[in-house]
């Protein structure tokens, strides 16, 4: 990243935070004290989905998913695995399509595991189907 600093939504209480470039892994929220920017994938429901689509300045990888779906549970070790790897330059998330299906509608999601890259708050590329941690960290690299 160029930038010497960037906002970083809080996972746990959604408060925006300025962290220095190369201090993600150090930073904690100034509200609560919660690690800001951890190397794991965030679950989140519509509301804190929505807080770090319009809050966040780094990139977001969201996995569409669904508990019941073969693919997406199989996916679960490399989408961690993807997330270490593209840590601290993208966040990684899930949603469940199946408790979230409003937002499951509003983005198009018609196959899980659905993959879709988010900047600046706005959908930059989508990937459909299971993949594995290599392919994953490949494919968003090639989109940012």
């Amino acid at each position: 990243m160029t930038d010497t600093a960037r906002i970083l939504v809080c996972p746990g209480c959604g408060a925006r935070n300025r962290v220095q470039a190369g201090r993600e892994a150090q930073a904690t929220c100034g509200k609560c004290r919660a690690a800001v920017f951890e190397p794991k994938p965030l679950e989140l429901v519509a509301a804190t989905f929505e807080r770090q689509i319009a809050g966040s300045h780094a990139p977001l990888l969201v996995d569409f998913y669904s508990p019941t779906c073969g693919p997406c549970l199989m996916m679960v070790p490399q989408f961690e695995e993807a997330a270490r790897a593209l840590h601290p330059d993208v966040r990684l998330a899930k949603i469940d399509t199946s408790a979230e299906i409003e937002v499951a509608t509003r983005f198009a999601i018609r196959a899980v595991p659905t993959l879709v890259l988010f900047r600046h708050g706005r959908e930059i590329a989508r990937q459909p189907g299971a993949m594995n941690a290599r392919d994953i960290e490949a494919w968003v690299r090639s989109h940012l």
